[in-house]
């Protein structure tokens, strides 16, 4: 699978949450291909699937202390944390927002492809925009047809629930974008133990 998305594949595999759309984010063919798959707009940044805080400061510029405690609390796990993005990164991944989202999933599946291919992947879910997720490769397929090249069956994912997204990209203030399978709870309880606290700005998910 990962020489499959190593020569410019798009493959379907399962994540924390839903099946999502993997491709290597350097190439930037590939990359088109998912934002035209899915019919998504192309205003809107791919997340990425990482292996370790190492590879986050990698693609990240200058990652606040936030995202050190988020990370150390919830990842491996259904948890999508946008940073600023360095200037390496192709605009096509951030959507020209110079912004990057990331997970380290938990993942058996998605860890392995990471590894194996040495950089990160595309995450964004296997779906048409505007349609339902999918929970099984079944679904992936009767959905999306032949447009994907490949999907990995690896059973159903264990959770229906979208991941959690915080926004730590603007100028030290955090705000939550969509409250997923991590609760807004859980991250107050992580700010208050660590000394971290400050009231969250809510905003709508893009």
């Amino acid at each position: 699978m990962a020489d499959r998305i190593r020569h410019g594949s798009v493959v379907g595999l399962p994540t924390d949450t839903f099946y999502g759309l993997a491709v290597d984010p350097y190439n930037l063919h590939a990359v088109e291909r998912v934002y035209e798959i899915k019919e998504r707009g192309r205003h809107k940044p791919l997340s990425l699937l990482i292996e370790s805080v190492e590879q986050a400061e990698e693609l990240a510029h200058e990652l606040p202390d936030e995202f050190y405690l988020l990370a150390e609390k919830f990842w491996p796990g259904p948890l999508t944390i946008i940073v600023r993005a360095a200037p390496r990164l192709p605009l096509k991944v951030t959507a020209n927002s110079g912004n990057i989202a990331v997970r380290m999933p938990q993942s058996a599946v998605a860890l392995a492809v990471v590894r194996a291919l040495k950089c990160p992947i595309t995450a964004t879910s296997a779906n048409l925009a505007g349609a339902a997720e999918c929970t099984t490769a079944e679904a992936v397929i009767q959905q999306m047809g032949d447009r994907v090249q490949l999907v990995m069956d690896g059973g159903a994912t264990p959770r229906n629930v979208p991941t959690t997204i915080v926004n730590l990209a603007e100028n030290g203030q955090w705000s939550l974008l969509r409250e997923g399978a991590i609760t807004l709870a859980e991250i107050e309880i992580c700010w208050a133990i660590n000394d971290g606290w400050r009231a969250p700005g809510m905003a709508e998910a893009g």
